[in-house]
């Protein structure tokens, strides 16, 4: 891949608001490529739906686009909840006033943090997380589309799924279910696309060492009635190269996708997981 290989594009990543998060190190490396960067995140949650204390690195979406700037990127945020398609539609017409264009879509917001005993499943979380992980990205890669069709020049669209998109987990069924209609947008959206030079795949990634995974961590072990360090020996030991992703390894292979060098690959489903997951 050309170190500077996404100079002049313009890329728009959801969920990116995490220090340390999985957004900012796919907005870093698509950065480091020469992409400018449009950052988004929701801003805060209250009420039923908010993200319990502890459950990840805190929200600071300026905090992520100064470190970003620090290293040369151009960089601009933009917040709003994505269950409002305005706020979709708003983000791409940001990104066209700012930068002229949009070339790239990252589909990375994500709820990861509700879940529990699918006999006690809220549907209101249900709704949330269905709406942020399926809802939001159907909407998102509908208008982020538009305006790669009307430029006429293809482009990139990456969904961030989960291994959850393909294989299930106790205690996380909206989550997993999610997931799994991601990879079917994905292959859908493909389809649809490939005419207009714009391709559409999605990644995989099994646990990722975030501030989000931190409290995912510690979650599971608990409902498992296992200690942390039972729980994470016995997760790598499933991993054939016998350690937990971290958000690089993520970064990069977006960064793969989105460069010519992936010009004839879409519809896939791509595996970021050690080896954990091969189907």
């Amino acid at each position: 891949m050309a170190e500077r290989e996404l100079t002049g594009k313009v890329a728009l990543i959801t969920g990116a608001g995490r220090p340390g998060g999985l957004g900012q190190a796919i907005a870093r490396k698509l950065a480091s490529r020469g992409a400018k960067i449009v950052l988004h995140d929701r801003g805060a949650v209250s009420g039923a739906t908010a993200p319990a204390h502890g459950v990840g690195t805190a929200i600071d979406l300026e905090a992520v686009a100064t470190s970003l700037a620090a290293d040369g990127a151009e960089v601009i945020t933009i917040t709003g909840d994505l269950m409002d398609e305005q706020t979709i539609i708003r983000m791409v017409a940001t990104a066209v006033d700012t930068f002229g264009r949009l070339d790239i879509l990252i589909n990375n917001a994500g709820v990861g943090y509700l879940f529990g005993p699918l006999v006690e499943l809220e549907a209101e979380h249900w709704d949330v997380v269905l709406g942020v992980n399926l809802r939001a990205p159907a909407l998102a890669t509908k208008h982020a589309a538009k305006q790669m069709i009307a430029q006429g020049q293809g482009g990139r669209i990456v969904n961030i799924a989960s291994q959850a998109a393909k294989s299930g987990f106790a205690f996380a069924s909206a989550y997993t279910a999610s997931k799994h209609g991601l990879i079917g947008l994905t292959r859908s959206a493909a389809l649809e696309l490939g005419e207009h030079g714009i391709t559409v795949n999605a990644l995989c990634p099994n646990h990722v060492t975030t501030g989000l995974g931190a409290w995912q961590n510690r979650f599971m072990s608990e409902a498992r009635g296992q200690s942390m360090e039972t729980y994470l020996d016995e997760m790598k030991a499933r991993i054939p190269l016998q350690r937990t992703g971290t958000p690089d390894d993520t970064a990069e292979a977006a960064a793969f996708l989105c460069s010519n060098a992936a010009a004839y690959i879409t519809a896939e489903a791509i595996n970021v997981s050690g080896g954990e997951e091969y189907h």
